[in-house]
Formats: C-alpha cells, sequence, structure tokens
C-alpha cells in the first residue's frame, strides 16, 4: 500500500535513472550533497557498451561524496554515488550487495534502468526512493513503476524542463509518481530525504 506524497517515509537508498542529456541533470541532482550524506545512490546513466567511461572522475569533482563505478559482489555503503559500469546491468541482491550482468540488453540499454530499478524494489521495498530524468527512449518507466508497487517514493522529473522528454513522459503514461518536479526541487527532496 503507498503512501500519501507528503507522508513522512524512511528511505534507505535512491536510484536514479537517465539518458541524453542525464549528464547535466545528474550535475544538479549530486552538487549539494555533501559527504555527510549517509543514504547511497544507485545511477544507471546510458553510455556506449565498451570502453571505459570516465563518470566517476566526472563526478567525484562535483560533489563530496564517495563516488565510483559499482563492482561486482561489493556491499552498498552509505553515502556512496555508483555508477553502472558500461556494458554491465547493475541489480541489487537481496543482501544489498551489487550484482554485475550481461544479460540481454533491455530498450537496447545495457546498463539498463529498469533492471536496477526493480531489483532495487525487491531490495528495499518502501524504503527506496527512484529517480527518473531526461532520456529518449522508455527505459525506467516500468522499473520505476515496481518501485511504485512496492511502496517507494517515485519521482520523475517534470518533462517540460528535460532536455529530452521521451522518458519521463513514458513513466507518467505509466502510473502517477509521487513527485514531478523540476531538477532543483528534485535534488531539494534528495537532501530532505536523509
Amino acid at each position: 500500500m503507498n503512501l500519501p506524497a507528503n507522508a513522512p517515509r524512511h528511505i534507505d537508498a535512491i536510484v536514479i535513472g537517465t539518458s541524453a542529456g542525464g549528464l547535466e541533470a545528474l550535475s544538479v541532482l549530486v552538487s549539494g550533497l555533501e559527504a555527510g550524506f549517509r543514504l547511497p545512490l544507485l545511477v544507471v546513466q546510458h553510455v556506449p557498451p565498451s570502453g571505459p567511461t570516465q563518470l566517476a572522475e566526472i563526478f567525484q569533482r562535483k560533489t563530496g561524496l564517495r563516488v565510483k563505478e559499482a563492482d561486482e559482489k561489493e556491499p552498498i555503503e552509505a553515502g556512496t554515488l555508483y555508477f553502472a559500469p558500461p556494458g554491465y546491468h547493475l541489480l541489487v541482491e537481496q543482501d544489498r550487495t551489487l550484482s554485475l550482468s550481461q544479460d540481454e540488453p533491455v530498450h537496447f540499454s545495457r546498463p539498463s534502468i529498469d533492471v536496477l530499478f526493480e531489483s532495487a524494489a525487491d531490495a528495499w521495498g518502501s524504503a527506496l526512493a527512484g529517480v527518473l530524468l531526461t532520456g529518449a527512449n522508455e527505459d525506467g518507466a516500468a522499473g520505476l513503476e515496481a518501485i511504485h508497487l512496492a511502496g517507494g517514493l517515485t519521482v520523475v522529473q517534470d518533462p517540460d524542463e528535460a532536455e529530452i522528454d521521451t522518458m519521463p513522459r513514458a513513466a507518467l503514461q505509466r502510473f502517477t509518481p509521487d513527485h514531478v518536479l523540476p531538477l532543483r526541487r528534485i535534488a531539494q527532496l534528495l537532501r530532505s530525504l536523509e
């Protein structure tokens, strides 16, 4: 059963999904998070499947959080921003460790937002917050709905503000999230979840 959008919630983790336009959007969200922020953040940013990315290095300069690319069987730690590595789905196991998979792409994407969101919803249930940002396909809409059905907090970037509105609109066509907000309001909301 879902709580009303304005009800207080206990959140243990945040998952974020984005694609085209995501680097700028993520920069707004994490720039205000300091080293004392207690929640882990797990991010799927669609990237080309081969070759290293510099996402961890780029975002380490933008936030006080520890930032890293996720590793297989790694325990999830508070105050850490994890990025899915290129060419791998990022999943959360029931014991709240990370898992990497090279299963088939979902919505032509590996890493897939849906895969992360659905596995995280299974692991955390109502103690999970999911955020879906700008992007050019429908990846993430079903996963965010899974978080909603598990009783978690669901947030969609305002499609009118998104660089590419396909991803936020796909979510809004599936269900009514708790919040539809511009980026700066999402950043404020994330800071309030601690």
